[in-house]
């Protein structure tokens, strides 16, 4: 018998059991993965983004949807105490030029290294390769190991982090949504989040310049808008200014069968000044040479402005396209390729201690749950945020019943 199984050794499962091993709660954690916050891990090999600095507002509304779901919980475990809980495992933080928070060693080794050190000496118990196969009629998990005969864990209160079904060979594969369906748990479809879509780019633009970044632009879909990096493939476009507008690409792919996204090639120019620039003599100047020349346009730039047809010949169109080129996506990239999902357990199918309300005695966290953000730190602080909240829902669970049990 253990007070608390957490199956699920991410971000909101560790941060659960550090919350619950603290009020001396006994806490055993099962992971199928060899080691624990594989995804986790990866995530540090860009530096490890773990929130954001902006008003807290409009920190928010990056939720979408499910801001009203979270706002309490992100008000509770706030990104400033996101970034004294580092402090206090010995990791220093800092806020980069876009507001987004990193930890000073731009890794998340060290970080999870001091976080499993402290949940050791805590006499947090941590089981990997240890599969979660579904539940008993009473509630326990049924865990399985190679080789083995699903085996149930007796416990007190079970805490289900197992990710949402991005980067499945991390461990984040949705495999236990058949065993909660099964329970009448409502989940709604994942999909992918956070990703990039496909483009029907020519042949000349996928040989020449497949692998080729996208720099300092700006890209728009109806009302919405982002600015940054995007990066050319040979499928389509990626990279964080796409990711940015995921959400809404997909959903209006979903509706339409496909969306038109808008780049501005150069957004730190109004139009009028890049008409002004083209009108200059090109005398015996290739096209191609005169825009590098004129607008500093890179030879991917250009291409793309001849994916749309030949260029116009007078400055204002030209100018126009420039600054409004059109790309036709047709499809979202396949789930394994996304960085998150959408998708997951529906938010009223809990109280508010994060307590499926068809499970008495258990608790979900984390990517599991159907909301999405942007990359830009809202996931990890989402991710952690729901398992403080599911921790003390387990706190005042087992409270209860121990005070139902006296009486």
């Amino acid at each position: 018998m253990t007070d608390v199984l957490i199956i699920g050794a991410g971000p909101a499962g560790l941060f659960a059991a550090e919350q619950l091993s603290a009020e001396g709660l006994e806490v055993t954690i099962a992971d199928k993965m060899p080691s624990p916050a594989r995804k986790f891990l990866m995530a540090g090999r860009g530096g490890l983004n773990l929130t954001h600095s902006e008003d807290i507002d409009i920190f928010l509304d990056r939720y979408r949807e499910a801001r009203g779901f979270l706002e309490p919980m992100i008000r509770a475990f706030s990104p400033n105490d996101l970034r004294n809980w580092c402090h206090g495992l010995g990791e220093e933080t800092f806020v980069g030029s876009s507001g987004r928070v990193f930890p000073k060693s731009m890794k998340a080794s060290p970080l999870l290294r001091a976080w499993l050190r402290r949940l050791d000496q805590r006499g947090v118990k941590l089981l990997t390769r240890h599969a979660f196969t579904g539940l008993t009629e009473e509630g326990d998990a049924l865990l399985k190991t190679d080789g083995q005969e699903p085996k149930a864990i007796p416990i007190r209160a079970l805490l289900l982090a197992l990710g949402g079904a991005s980067w499945p060979k991390l461990g984040s594969d949705a495999a236990w949504v058949p065993a909660l369906e099964k329970r009448q748990i409502n989940i709604n479809r994942f999909q992918p989040s956070n990703c990039g879509f496909l483009v029907s780019w020519s042949a000349v633009l996928q040989g020449r310049f497949a692998g080729s970044p996208l720099k300092r632009i700006s890209l728009s879909l109806d009302d919405s808008q982002s600015s940054g990096e995007a990066l050319l493939s040979a499928k389509g476009l990626e990279g964080g200014a796409v990711y940015a507008l995921s959400a809404e690409l997909r959903e209006k792919i979903k509706i339409n069968g496909s969306a038109e996204l808008t780049i501005d090639l150069r957004p730190g120019m109004s139009i009028g000044a890049v008409s002004q620039k083209l009108a200059r003599p090109r005398r015996k100047q290739s096209v191609s040479t005169f825009l590098k020349k004129a607008l500093k346009l890179s030879p991917v730039e250009q291409a793309l402005l001849r994916e749309a047809g030949p260029l116009p010949e007078d400055p204002a169109g030209l100018a126009a396209r420039i600054k409004a080129l059109s790309v036709l996506c047709t499809a979202p990239y396949d789930i394994d390729r996304a960085i998150s999902s959408a998708g997951g357990i529906a938010l009223a199918d809990l109280d508010d201690g994060m307590m499926l309300r068809n499970l008495p005695g258990v608790f979900v966290a984390g990517e599991m749950l159907d909301w999405e953000a942007p990359t830009g730190g809202y996931l990890l602080q989402a991710c952690f945020a729901t398992g403080r909240q599911a921790a003390l829902g387990i706190q005042n669970h087992l409270s209860n019943h121990e005070e139902g049990e006296r009486a």
